[in-house]
């Protein structure tokens, strides 16, 4: 999405936590915990949480000017960007159920402890999430998932440059939306 819209600066988020083996060496900026606490410690996260015993974060945003900044973060970064910027939109990513998530999360190379883990904390995130998001997607297929995070990212631009607001909403459908559980974050997004 990033690369298709010039509009939109993605943050690197740091953690942690180890790359995994099929992971991108720029998914993250990988760090040490010491680095991470060093910065945290000076201010340098606009959102920062330790979720399953490693610290996730989003630097303090530095984008080039005339785009809008998209971070993947988890719920406790969300509810923290919903202090820090109230007119901020959050978009709720949701599996389309808990059997594919735990497939996605063991595709990934993550362990049964692991996912067992994860799909706990999804389920009592779920909640939460629907909460405070302005919309929410479910994840049934990367283009389409894609295609609905980008309409509201551009609803929100129409709304902001009309100077109205956006309605929020669930891009699969409310009924749809309902019979998801619990979220499709990778680690900390």
């Amino acid at each position: 999405m990033v690369e298709d819209d010039p509009r939109l600066w993605l943050s690197r988020s740091w953690t942690t936590r180890h790359r995994r083996p099929a992971e991108a060496e720029d998914a993250y900026c990988f760090v040490d915990r010491a680095s991470f606490e060093k910065k945290a410690n000076a201010g340098g996260f606009f959102e920062w949480a330790e979720f399953l015993g490693n610290f996730y974060g989003s630097p303090v945003p530095q984008p080039p000017d005339g785009v809008d900044v998209l971070l993947e973060i988890d719920l406790q970064g969300a509810q923290q960007v919903r202090a820090l910027r109230p007119d901020a939109t959050l978009i709720l990513l949701l599996p389309p159920t808990s059997e594919i998530q735990a497939g996605r999360l063991r595709g990934r190379g993550d362990d049964e402890d692991h996912v067992a883990k994860r799909l706990q904390a999804g389920a009592e995130e779920e909640s939460i999430g629907r909460q405070i998001a302005d919309a929410v997607v479910i994840n049934d297929g990367l283009m389409r998932a894609i295609a609905d995070v980008a309409g509201i990212v551009d609803s929100c631009r129409s709304a902001a440059h009309l100077g109205g607001e956006t309605a929020g909403g669930t891009a699969r459908g409310e009924d749809e939306a309902l019979d998801a559980l619990p979220t499709d974050a990778s680690e900390g997004s």
